[in-house]
């Protein structure tokens, strides 16, 4: 009598073949990855300027110069303190300038009001790095 032994499994070219699909998606996953981290870490950035966004407009539609709005000053908060994400926040001239840290590659995002305080243009190197937009 003949026995027949069958041997299941995968061939070596089978296992390199799937080796190197997953190679090919990892490739382009991380870095896609890679840059929704850092839209996620820079949203704190972008939510932590709100408030001074809002007082900044409430200030102009007062009628307080747009000259005098600084940190500290017609209920402009103060300066924040420095979080894992967040740099810095000023506001100079009723301009706020909200800086990341090295974790967003020290990005900026940069809040300029209209006369009526209704309109922020935003401008920074937030746009360029893809973290936010107008």
């Amino acid at each position: 009598m003949k026995s027949h032994t069958s041997i299941n499994g995968f061939s070596l070219i089978e296992l390199m073949i799937v080796i190197t699909i997953i190679g090919i998606l990892a490739s382009i996953a991380i870095p896609s990855y890679q840059k929704y981290t850092q839209r996620a870490r820079f949203s704190e950035v972008i939510i932590a300027s709100d408030p001074y966004k809002i007082a900044v407009a409430t200030a102009i539609q007062e009628g307080i110069a747009i000259a005098e709005l600084k940190n500290g000053k017609h209920g402009i908060p103060n300066k924040i303190h420095a979080t894992k994400n967040l740099a810095s926040i000023e506001v100079s001239n009723g301009v706020i300038t909200a800086m990341g840290t090295e974790l967003v590659n020290n990005a900026t995002y940069i809040l300029k009001p209209d006369s009526e305080g209704s309109y922020f243009a935003i401008s920074g190197t937030c746009l360029n790095n893809g973290y936010c937009h107008e």
